[in-house]
């Protein structure tokens, strides 16, 4: 792994996928990856979780050590590396969102939050904009286990690597150092996202859409190491 920017904590992820058309996908493809398919599909995910005792570069974070995040990503692959690429990414904090867009070039803005988490049991994560609120909430019931070999469940949890473009169009690559997390089993969710206007009407169907997967992941300590450009701009 590279040099360390940040560690923290992810826990109590609530994710829900769906899949998407692989054209909405591949129009905003950053160059020299493609795109992760499982079984032949596209996917999309929206995930919610703790971001919790955050330091950036060995010191605590102050007053932004602990927040909730939700964002919407989908998956990439670069050779044997399997990735995410985030379309948009929503914190409490400005300055948190200010960072993340200046170091890591990545689509965060700032929203207010809430959430309600009992770890285990259930997770939910509320955001709101122009006066309306959007939620996404996980329900468990059961012991948690790594997912199933194969299955979807893994695909979604197993890619612990992050892809950006900055400005000048070249692709950034930086990893995300974490054990596998084990998920639970999942006895309901619901969801309220506009997602043509947070994320963009190529989105709208995919979100409208049943998930095809429910996740509560009990999270782990993470570190993530500084970005390094990978690729030139898109030809």
């Amino acid at each position: 792994m590279g040099r360390v920017f940040l560690t923290a904590e992810w826990r109590n992820l609530a994710l829900l996928s769906f899949p998407i058309d692989a054209a909405v996908l591949a129009a905003r493809l950053p160059p020299g990856l493609e795109l992760d398919l499982w079984e032949g599909q596209t996917f999309v995910s929206l995930v919610g979780f703790q971001f919790l005792h955050t330091k950036v570069l060995g010191a605590p974070a102050g007053p932004y050590r602990n927040f909730p995040e939700v964002n919407l990503r989908y998956y990439v692959r670069r050779g044997a590396k399997r990735g995410v690429v985030f379309i948009k990414e929503i914190v409490p904090h400005r300055i948190v969102a200010w960072l993340a867009r200046t170091l890591y070039s990545e689509n965060y803005v700032s929203l207010p939050m809430r959430t309600d988490v009992d770890s285990g049991q259930h997770a939910e994560y509320r955001w709101t904009r122009d006066s309306t609120d959007h939620w996404l909430r996980v329900t468990a019931l059961g012991d948690a286990a790594i997912p199933t070999a194969g299955s979807l469940d893994e695909f979604i949890t197993d890619h612990q690597w992050g892809y950006s473009v900055k400005g000048g169009g070249e692709c950034y690559e930086y990893r995300v150092e974490r054990p596998p997390w084990r998920v639970f089993p999942v006895a309901s969710y619901d969801f309220r996202v506009d997602a043509e206007a947070i994320y963009g009407r190529e989105f709208a169907a995919a979100l409208r859409a049943k998930p095809v997967s429910a996740i509560l992941a009990e999270g782990s300590a993470i570190a993530v190491s500084f970005g390094e450009k990978v690729t030139g701009r898109n030809s």
